[in-house]
């Protein structure tokens, strides 16, 4: 059943009946979601975008690739999520939450002039709030500076290939790999990253995100954890090979078993731009 609710509806306080504070592991567990339509299936997150009128509310903000909601045929999809019950017990319950993403054929989201990259204001029915990300674990250039992230550092990655979930709740399928190109830095010239493990279609759209305990930087090692999201898969790297023979020419496609990933500064322009909506359905 859809339902159509005020903007005081989709509002999420980040302390919210969820309780207590939590990791980054459980957080992105929570917020990752798959989103499925005719036509196509992808993973997402849910981002908790400030509202400008009341900092201690937060919008609902769906993100993924663009990729992904561009292929659903209709005006409808689906979210699949996780609704937390009782932390203590860590009891979930399985959501399957209807969304609009168009309307009269017009696409409802908003996508990134440069990438492939998309987000949307989404309300989400009473009573099955999931754990929402803060902009505030968007990784910056100067984060990736400071933690001197490289190639070779390990990251993990949600997402649902093929797909696929980890169990009859919906959660998402852990993976992890590690940066596999370089340069990183400046985001706004790089753009994307090359994450080293295998992608599959039903990946695009998932989170990468950074979990280290006690890192080495800055010349020595820092008791505690570094956090945060690095970006979201987009696509799988290939190569492509031209084979002529004398009757016959064709291509074949290789898998490199490398995704590709968009900086998550990305995100943060693209939200950051985003109307303050008046009502979201």
């Amino acid at each position: 059943m859809r339902l159509l609710l005020t903007v005081l509806l989709v509002l999420l306080m980040i302390t919210s009946a969820q309780g207590g504070s939590v990791n980054i592991n459980t957080m992105m567990m929570e917020a990752t979601c798959k989103i499925v339509g005719p036509g196509s299936s992808g993973s997402g997150f849910i981002l908790g975008t400030p509202n400008p009128t009341d900092p201690k509310t937060y919008f609902y903000t769906l993100v993924t690739a663009h990729h992904v909601l561009q292929a659903i045929q209709g005006d409808r999809a689906t979210l699949v999520l996780s609704r937390l019950v009782d932390r203590d017990k860590q009891e979930y319950q399985r959501v399957e939450a209807p969304v609009e993403i168009r309307k009269d054929g017009n696409a409802m989201w908003s996508k990134h002039p440069e990438v492939d990259l998309a987000a949307m204001f989404v309300s989400l029915p009473v009573g099955a709030a999931p754990m929402v990300i803060p902009m505030s674990l968007l990784l910056a250039d100067d984060q990736i500076r400071e933690f001197e992230l490289s190639p070779g550092t390990e990251l993990f990655c949600l997402g649902y290939p093929f797909g696929a979930e980890a169990n009859p709740l919906g959660f998402p399928i852990l993976r992890s790999g590690k940066i596999a190109s370089y340069p990183l830095l400046p985001t706004i010239l790089t753009k994307t990253f090359l994450f080293d493990f295998t992608v599959f279609r039903g990946n695009s759209g998932g989170p990468v995100y950074l979990y280290e305990k006690n890192p080495l930087y800055g010349g020595g090692t820092h008791i505690g954890t570094i956090q945060g999201i690095m970006g979201i898969v987009t696509a799988e790297r290939n190569i492509t090979q031209k084979i002529e023979q004398l009757y016959e020419r064709r291509e074949t496609v290789t898998p490199l078993a490398l995704g590709e990933v968009i900086h998550a500064s990305f995100i943060k322009d693209l939200v950051s731009k985003m109307p303050t909506p008046s009502s979201v359905k």
